[in-house]
């Protein structure tokens, strides 16, 4: 991942990510991803044993996730992501107790600079809450186009969005500077007719590809085609129905506060793990 100390490479075109949301509201979004990961921020917020009075929702799209929180935060501003990545979301330090982010983080070309500019506009002990694609989502599609495109056209560009693991989010956590972070992955996978079926259900998403190196001009019918046949020999199941995967990492950080669980300083165990090796064997 990149370093927010230098400028992030533009790996996704935000412009153009704006352009296909706006077409999939038109075609009416694709909402199972969306309903799934609002349904699961509730039930984690839900067991967090605090209120929260002053938070932001970070892009998420539509309005569903503020109507769900709507008794959980006392006020839940919607916040957009700048079309520039290294712009500042002009929040204020130590303003907000709660940010949640669903589904939008997967397209931030400076990662680290966001979650360190959200790390700074928390007060102490305020959360973190977020949902990204990431893992192994849509590898059966990135590995159908890219034999596809080898065999047909001699080379394969790239169609699917690289994406970020569990190890790498926790880490970047970590860099912002967030107390007592935790990742976890939720893994879903789908099943489609075929491969195009599953494509419309991606414009309906706006998740189709906006990488910057993404080749401009269309892919040609008989690859189109090829990496349809290739899916389905490869990832369809008995009764001829394809697989996708959907990979959700979830993100949790708090604003460190005196009052956070702090971990032991080093030599201050009371019981050395050889002790206790020792007392096992006595035992035995």
């Amino acid at each position: 991942m990149p370093s927010s100390n230098n400028a992030a490479p533009l790996l996704f075109d935000r412009a153009l990510l704006n352009v296909r949301q706006m077409r999939a509201a038109k075609l009416g979004v694709e909402p199972f991803l969306l309903d799934r990961v609002v349904d699961d921020a509730v039930e984690r917020l839900g067991a967090v044993t605090r209120t929260f009075s002053n938070g932001i929702d970070l892009a998420t799209p539509g309005d569903q996730l503020r109507g769900a929180l709507r008794d959980r935060v006392a006020t839940l501003t919607a916040v957009d992501l700048p079309q520039i990545d290294s712009a500042s979301l002009h929040l204020a330090p130590e303003s907000i107790d709660l940010v949640v982010s669903l589904l939008a983080l997967q397209f931030v070309n400076d990662l680290p600079g966001v979650l360190a500019q959200l790390r700074r506009a928390l007060k102490p002990d305020g959360l973190l809450l977020a949902a990204m694609i990431g893992g192994d989502t849509l590898t059966e599609l990135r590995q159908s186009f890219a034999l596809a495109e080898a065999e047909i056209e001699g080379g394969a560009s790239p169609h699917v969005s690289p994406f970020a693991d569990l190890r790498d989010v926790g880490g970047l956590l970590q860099r912002a500077g967030f107390a007592l972070p935790v990742t976890d992955l939720d893994r879903v996978v789908v099943r489609y007719d075929n491969a195009f079926a599953l494509m419309q259900d991606l414009r309906r998403m706006g998740a189709t590809n906006v990488l910057v190196e993404r080749r401009k001009l269309p892919t040609r019918r008989a690859t189109m085609l090829r990496m349809a046949q290739v899916y389905g020999e490869r990832f369809a199941d008995p009764d001829g129905r394809i697989r996708a995967t959907f990979d959700i990492i979830w993100l949790l950080g708090w604003a460190p506060h005196a009052s956070q669980p702090k971990p032991l300083r080093p030599g201050s165990a009371k019981f050395s793990l050889e002790d206790a090796v020792k007392k096992v064997r006595k035992e035995q």
